[in-house]
This record gives C-alpha cells, sequence and structure tokens, in this order.
C-alpha cells in the first residue's frame, strides 16, 4: 500500500504541480494475489479525476517476474485550497 500511496501522490503532483498538504484522504486496496517476498514491488498509477479540492487516481501494483496484477489500489487525495498554496 506504501508504494501505491506514493505513486497516486507522484501522479497527482505532476497533474497539479507542488502544493504543499495535499494528502491522502482515502486508500482502499484489493489485493489479488501473493508476490514472492523477494521480488520488487513496480506501481502504474493513473488519475482517473483531478477536481479542485479532490483528486482520485488508480494504481495497479505488480511483482517483479509476473505478468498478473497482484494488487489494485483506489486512492483520493485531498488538495488544499488555493489560498494555501505556495
Amino acid at each position: 500500500m506504501g508504494v501505491a500511496d506514493v505513486a497516486l501522490y507522484v501522479a497527482i503532483l505532476g497533474e497539479i504541480g507542488l502544493v504543499p498538504l495535499a494528502v491522502t484522504t482515502s486508500l482502499t486496496a484489493n489485493f489479488l494475489r501473493r508476490p514472492p517476498a523477494d521480488a520488487p514491488i513496480r506501481a502504474e498509477a493513473r488519475m482517473l479525476k483531478v477536481g479542485r479540492s479532490l483528486a482520485v487516481g488508480e494504481v495497479y501494483c505488480y511483482s517483479e517476474g509476473m505478468d498478473e496484477v497482484v494488487a489494485h489500489v483506489v486512492g483520493t487525495y485531498s488538495i488544499p485550497p488555493e489560498r494555501s498554496r505556495a
């Protein structure tokens, strides 16, 4: 979940720029299969909607050496109002 959270954060900041205090408000993970314990996890994030105050995205997590998705994560981030942006 940590890898997915960071991937979404990077995807959101890629869309809206460097915005202090953009925070995770919701993160739901569906663990689909067990990856090998010694294999790195790769996350692919995409944004579903970026609004004025909320951004929603999803992440597909893969384990090195496996073609199947090991986890699907959906997250929502709160974007601070314009006046508090740097």
